[in-house]
């Protein structure tokens, strides 16, 4: 594993969407990311190459690539940088999916799944991070990120089906809605749970038996608002 992340750490000089890649996101990968066991490649490259830093807010910018969550405002952080990645792999995208993300926040996440897939459309409740993000990502060159604030409960029906659903907040289980626009054979990742309690980070896959459910680790995430 310290083989493929040196050797990510060499490939990568530079963003695909443009801009120099930072070396904290680089160590980051090698020391909190692919240590830990992260092993698909174009993971560790879009971790490494999407700069953490701009998504945080001023004061916590020396922190933005210590493996933790940072405050983004309006009670909402970002979320860890391993718990993205694992997130990430769990989707198994391969360059070519329609992602909904429920909860996109700082859109750090979003950002990192759009390396990854073809469109990724995000959801915020607060319509202030959700402005922040749009001017982010449109200052870094994103162009197939869209972000709008609203209801995730209630996805986003215009752009289904998807072929992925990641929430990037807690819920007792994948609302309706959003396993209604997730295509047959696609994969939702989620935390699943209640605030204040134990979460499970699992992966559906959507079968014509039903899901079939995976739990892949224990998280801990705000949970999912509604207006």
């Amino acid at each position: 594993m310290k083989a493929l992340a040196g050797a990510i750490l060499v490939s990568m000089t530079c963003l695909a969407q443009g801009g120099t890649a930072d070396l904290r996101g680089q160590t980051m990968v090698r020391d909190q990311i692919a240590a830990r066991g992260i092993r698909d490649r174009r993971v560790l490259e879009a971790m490494a190459s999407v700069p953490r830093h701009e998504f945080v807010l001023a004061p916590f910018r020396d922190s933005a690539y210590e493996d933790r969550p940072l405050p983004i405002g309006r009670g909402q952080t970002i979320s860890q940088p391993y718990i993205v990645a694992r997130m990430a792999e769990a989707l198994e995208l391969k360059g070519k999916e329609r992602l909904l993300e429920v909860g996109s926040g700082s859109g750090y996440a979003a950002a990192v799944f759009g390396r990854l897939a073809a469109e990724v459309y995000g959801i915020e409740l607060e319509p202030e991070l959700n402005d922040r993000a749009v001017k982010v990502l449109a200052s870094l060159g994103v162009r197939n990120v869209h972000l709008r604030a609203g209801d995730g409960f209630q996805g986003w029906p215009a752009q289904a089906p998807f072929d992925a659903i990641v929430l990037s907040c807690a819920a007792p289980e994948l609302p309706a809605p959003l396993w209604e626009q997730l295509r047959m054979g696609g994969v939702a990742v989620m935390p699943e749970g209640e605030a204040g309690r134990v979460q499970r980070l699992v992966r559906i896959r959507k079968t014509i038996q039903g899901p079939r459910k995976e739990v892949l680790e224990l998280v801990a995430f705000v949970p999912l608002r509604r207006p």
